[in-house]
């Protein structure tokens, strides 16, 4: 938990740079941040990586938050849950309200995605790869651009570059959105479907590659009692 708040303030020093177009009052004091992902924040939730879903060149890491590929197999338990070829995991929580969470991710190319549980796990076909069949939905994001893919149907997206995507989801009115998240945040892509299911979070990384998974709830209550104490002192 140290760590994890300790990197939270680093992000607390970007973030006071980053929102310049809404204010939002707290205990009488000000606070720039940006009305989208302001209104954004009022449904984020925490995400943790569930060890049983993950592939074993996954390594997880700060508290189950954050997902590298290791190249190396680890001595992981069998598990009917765990996906056997795809570098892929999927989040201990199901989601079934409204939820907003951010993931930073550095390597080539990662997949943000949310999945049913049913997804399957063993294999290498379309049925098991975030974005390609019928039970998932995914971003694909590159150093090249962006990609949605649902049902493996994959649509090319233009949006500025950046290392961390924001998702949305509002799970009764079959809302799913994607966001680049920056300076400023871009909306990359909008899905209107019915979900039948509770979704999980997914992320598929590989190549060296990493994901961290942030509750971005927590970033900003740290933001505002670090500034509190750098006004009042």
């Amino acid at each position: 938990m140290t760590s994890f708040l300790k990197k939270s303030l680093i992000e607390c020093e970007y973030y006071s740079q980053s929102g310049r177009n809404a204010w939002l009052r707290v205990s009488g004091l000000q606070f720039c941040l940006g009305i989208r992902r302001a209104e954004l924040l009022k449904y984020s939730c925490e995400i943790t990586l569930d060890p049983n879903t993950a592939h074993n060149e996954l390594l997880l890491s700060e508290e189950n938050r954050k997902v590298t590929w290791i190249d190396k197999p680890q001595s992981l338990s069998s598990h009917p849950d765990r996906f056997t070829d795809w570098f892929q995991v999927l989040s201990r929580e199901s989601l079934t309200g409204r939820c907003y969470w951010e993931v930073e991710w550095s390597g080539i190319q990662v997949h943000v995605a949310v999945a049913y549980k049913n997804i399957s796990r063993a294999g290498i076909g379309n049925e098991c790869e975030f974005g390609a069949n019928d039970k998932s939905w995914a971003l694909y994001s590159s150093q090249n651009g962006y990609q949605f893919g649902h049902n493996n149907i994959w649509t090319s997206i233009s949006g500025p570059d950046s290392s961390r995507v924001g998702v949305y989801l509002d799970h009764r009115a079959g809302i799913l959105s994607f966001y680049s998240v920056s300076e400023t945040m871009t909306l990359l892509h909008r899905v209107q479907t019915t979900f039948t299911q509770p979704l999980h979070a997914g992320v598929l990384v590989c190549y060296g590659e990493s994901a961290d998974f942030w509750c971005v709830g927590v970033v900003y209550l740290v933001w505002v009692v670090l500034f509190t104490c750098r006004l009042t002192h």
